[in-house]
C-alpha cells in the first residue's frame, strides 16, 4: 500500500473551501465504483502491472461488503479496448503508446484474455453490477453506460476505488462531480505506479472534485465499524 498520505493541509484546505465536513452517507443512494482491478494491472509480469493494486484487493473487499450490507450498491467497472481502426479505436493507443506495446495492451484488455478478467482475489458478489469501459472514465461519451445505470438506480453519490488512482480514478472523479454526482476517492483503497503519482492524483481530485477519506471513514460513514 502507498507509504504517501493525503497531507492534512490539503484535506483542511479543501474542507474550509467548501464550509463543511464529510456527513453519513446514504447506503440506497450510493455506489462503490471499483476501477480498472483486473489482471492486466495486478498480475506479476502483466502489461500494465501496478504493484500497489495488489495491496489494495483487501481494503476493496471490506468497502463492498460494507456497502452491500448497508444497502448500497457495488459495481465492478473494467476496461475493454476495440480493436484498431473500428468506430471505438482510441487516440491514447496510437498517439501515447508505441511500438508493439500497443498491441500487447490490446491483446491484454480483450475479452476472452486472463489478463481482462478481475483479480481473482476480488470478493465480487452476486447482485453487484458490471460496466464496461473503453476509455479512462467511464462517463466519457460513449465509453460506457454507467450514467444511466445510475441515474437508473437512484444514485447520486459515487466512492470510488480501485487503479491508477492518478488516471482512471481520477478521471473518473472529475467527471462525476460535473455530472452533478458527489464523489469520495478512497486514499488507502486506490493504486498508482509510484507514491508520488497516487498523492498527485489525491491532491488533484481533493481540491475541487471530491472528498479523500479512509476506508475506515468511509465504513463508519456507512455505519459500519
Amino acid at each position: 500500500m502507498h507509504q504517501t498520505r493525503l497531507p492534512d493541509t490539503v484535506r483542511q484546505a479543501a474542507r474550509a473551501r467548501r464550509g463543511r465536513e464529510p456527513g453519513v452517507l446514504e447506503p440506497a443512494r450510493t455506489a462503490l465504483l471499483v476501477i480498472d482491478m483486473q489482471n492486466a494491472f495486478l498480475a506479476p509480469g502483466a502489461p500494465l502491472e501496478t504493484p500497489a493494486a495488489r495491496s489494495i484487493v483487501d481494503n476493496i473487499n471490506r468497502l463492498a461488503a460494507a456497502m452491500r450490507q448497508a444497502g448500497g450498491r457495488v459495481v465492478w467497472i473494467t476496461t475493454t479496448l476495440a480493436p484498431a481502426g473500428s468506430a471505438r479505436d482510441w487516440i491514447y493507443l496510437t498517439d501515447f503508446v508505441g511500438g508493439d506495446r500497443r498491441e500487447t495492451i490490446r491483446a491484454a484488455l480483450r475479452p476472452g484474455s486472463d489478463h481482462h478478467r478481475l483479480w481473482p482475489g476480488l470478493e465480487a458478489r452476486d447482485g453487484d453490477l458490471a460496466c464496461v469501459k473503453d476509455r479512462f472514465s467511464p462517463f466519457s461519451p460513449g465509453a460506457s453506460d454507467l450514467d444511466a445505470m445510475l441515474r437508473g438506480a437512484g444514485i447520486d453519490h459515487l466512492v470510488i476505488a480501485g487503479t491508477l488512482t492518478d488516471v482512471c480514478c481520477e478521471c473518473t472523479a472529475r467527471d462525476a462531480m460535473m455530472l452533478n454526482y458527489r464523489v469520495t476517492v478512497v486514499e488507502d483503497a486506490n493504486a498508482a505506479g509510484t507514491d508520488e503519482d497516487h498523492l498527485r492524483g489525491l491532491t488533484t481530485v481533493a481540491r475541487l472534485f471530491a472528498d479523500v477519506a479512509t476506508t475506515d471513514e468511509v465504513v463508519a460513514r456507512l455505519g459500519g465499524v
